[in-house]
């Protein structure tokens, strides 16, 4: 028996035990209107499609790394899907929609162990659907937050320090960042910040706890080499990118909360943001004396995603052209400059989710409509700077706490052997095999 693992196991047994004791029938939280069946079909919809962008991160991540990597990578995106779901149970949710508490954190036992998270309306959260979809749909969000921290780290971090990460993590910045920009009490939200889908949740946090953990992890043993990897399978991202943007339309359109005119236009302003990004970093690429690569395609496609993520409802169809444009190449920029510093950014999370974030967070205070600067007002744009100084302070000062916690529990790096034989065997025991390449055929001319 493998000692080490009973203490988790344990714990995972007396929170499922623990549930049974917190069921209760009556519903003391406030109900909303009635009930709007279109409403619930769409953010049905709109929560299985998020749930969609996790696999498909998986994807993503897992083509851009070396052969002897892709399942530790793409199984780093895809547990998240087991991990955050029974921790956003347990104490999540309700630390990010509970009670609030001056508007910095929710009260953990309002709903704790998702007591009261049932199937009447909440007047504040979800007055139209049922408390409970609201809940998993923010589950969703949840999930892949720290999914996208991953590709910093990629190809040398040990399984169960990432496992204890991104507890520490969707607890202690996750959580509070939500709370703040999404509950109605939130000191963010009362002060007129704009965040639509997660700019800053989602994609700043895990933009800065990737660059914090690529620091204190520091370079992988081959970084610097003349002789760098080679993804392992493009196809791979390709298809991570395709379930990335059809995930993404109900990442954003859903946000809306329901099957309304807002949903239409996050729905509209995601699709041009991301063609708009994709053919700019590539024509980006391009005039700097680089062929147009499938890579360059897909990763542009992403950034104009994250960045109009959190102007997705609230600007123009034109506007979120400009923004996913402007975006790709403030990210394409950051990551030639990454690439030209010692840190080792494996898939280069910090410069297009974290930049996109910062980007797509800064044009919606310029772009919000009617309360904008480009509208003529000041005050939405300013509290956007502000906004961003703060988080961005908290996810990165937070999350590089979190990694020394970490370190104090289990060691966060593998040895190097095992960083040269590869994760997926010396983490998993698994192997990933490419089937022999075709033979090469002479040219007869």
């Amino acid at each position: 028996m493998n000692k080490k693992i009973l203490l988790p196991f344990a714990l995972l047994g007396l929170v499922c035990c623990l549930g049974t004791y917190c069921c209760q029938t009556d519903n003391p939280v406030s109900t909303g209107a009635t009930m709007n069946m279109a409403d619930i079909a769409w953010m049905l919809t709109a929560s299985g499609l998020v749930l969609w962008m996790t696999p498909g991160l998986s994807f993503f991540y897992g083509g851009m790394v070396s052969k002897k990597n892709i399942i530790s990578t793409m199984l780093q995106s895809f547990i998240a899907l087991g991990v955050i779901t029974i921790l956003y149970v347990f104490v999540g949710f309700s630390l990010c929609f509970g009670d609030s508490w001056h508007g910095i954190i929710g009260n953990p036992f309002t709903f704790f162990m998702f007591r009261h998270v049932d199937l009447n309306t909440h007047s504040k959260l979800a007055p139209t659907i049922p408390l409970l979809l609201f809940a998993l749909f923010q589950m969703k969000f949840a999930i892949i937050t720290p999914a996208l921290i991953t590709g910093s780290f990629a190809e040398r971090v040990k399984f169960n320090a990432y496992l204890i990460f991104i507890c520490l993590f969707s607890v202690f910045i996750y959580a509070p960042l939500a709370h703040w920009t999404w509950h109605p009490d939130g000191f963010l939200r009362k002060w007129g910040v704009l965040d639509f889908a997660g700019g800053s949740v989602v994609h700043m946090s895990a933009g800065y706890a990737a660059l914090a953990g690529a620091i204190i992890l520091g370079p992988r043993t081959r970084f610097g080499d003349s002789k760098h990897t080679e993804p392992a399978n493009i196809p791979y991202v390709i298809l991570g990118t395709g379930m990335l943007w059809f995930g993404w339309f109900g990442f954003n359109a859903g946000s809306s909360l329901g099957a309304n005119v807002t949903a239409v236009l996050a729905f509209s302003t995601t699709m041009v943001a991301s063609a708009a990004a994709m053919l700019g970093w590539i024509f980006f690429d391009a005039m700097r004396g680089k062929k147009v690569s499938a890579m360059g395609a897909c990763i542009g496609a992403v950034v104009g995603l994250v960045a109009i993520t959190p102007a997705a409802g609230y600007v123009t169809v034109p506007h979120a052209m400009f923004i996913g444009f402007i975006s790709s190449v403030i990210s394409n920029l950051a990551v030639h400059t990454k690439n030209k510093s010692k840190l080792d950014d494996t898939l280069d999370v910090f410069p297009c989710h974290g930049v996109g974030g910062i980007s797509g967070m800064l044009l919606t205070g310029v772009f919000a409509k009617d309360v904008g600067l480009y509208y003529g007002h000041t005050t939405t744009f300013f509290y956007h700077l502000l906004a961003l100084v703060i988080v961005s302070v908290y996810a990165f000062g937070g999350s590089y706490v979190l990694y020394k916690i970490t370190a104090m529990i289990v060691p966060l790096r593998v040895s190097v052997q095992d960083e040269m034989d590869g994760l997926d065997f010396t983490q998993h025991g698994e192997t990933y095999k490419l089937k022999k390449p075709l033979p090469q055929i002479a040219n007869p001319n």
